[in-house]
């Protein structure tokens, strides 16, 4: 892979996307989705920092926005991780050795398995915010659950694909 797929513009990233290319696909766009999710928690956070109406809950807000950018930085890397995990699937489909496969599957399946378990981390968080930050917030912790959601959506996708036409268990 040329360079980094996170570091690219969101103009690059989309273009890419777009083409013929293998890579980034579902599992790339579900991990900025997932970017996405965790950015705009912190948003929130940050945007409620220093408010004397939510004064009692800046502690709760400074975790979050640790929290949620530890998140974001996670989600980010895993748009490359999912995309150097799933190459040697693509190699693997055409070799017709069921082993390669078997491997190959299960690694392509680590960056989605990710996803999901740092989407729910991301889902708590915007759990923790209710009320304690503005209500002229909500749109955006609203559109942090719905990308969450997609991510988590597009990264249990990408598992049951890569994984349905597995061969049995080795013996």
């Amino acid at each position: 892979m040329e360079t980094s797929l996170a570091e690219k513009t969101c103009a690059e990233f989309t273009e890419k996307l777009a083409s013929k290319a293998p890579i980034p696909g579902g599992g790339g766009a579900g991990a900025l989705a997932a970017a996405l999710a965790a950015a705009l928690c912190a948003m929130a956070a940050n945007l409620t920092l220093g408010k004397k109406k939510y004064a009692s809950f800046e502690a709760d807000l400074l975790r979050t926005v640790e929290e949620a950018e530890t998140l974001r930085l996670r989600f980010l890397a895993l748009i490359d991780r999912d995309a150097e995990n799933f190459e040697p699937l693509s190699l693997a489909y055409s070799s017709g050795d069921p082993e390669l496969l078997r491997t190959a599957a299960l690694k392509a399946c680590e960056a989605p398995m990710e996803i999901l378990e740092g989407c729910a981390k991301a889902i708590s968080l915007l759990e923790e915010l209710q009320g304690k930050c503005s209500l002229l917030l909500l749109s955006d912790l609203g559109c942090s659950a719905v990308n969450a959601l997609a991510a988590m959506e597009a990264a249990a996708m990408n598992i049951y694909v890569n994984t349905r036409m597995l061969p049995g268990d080795p013996e």
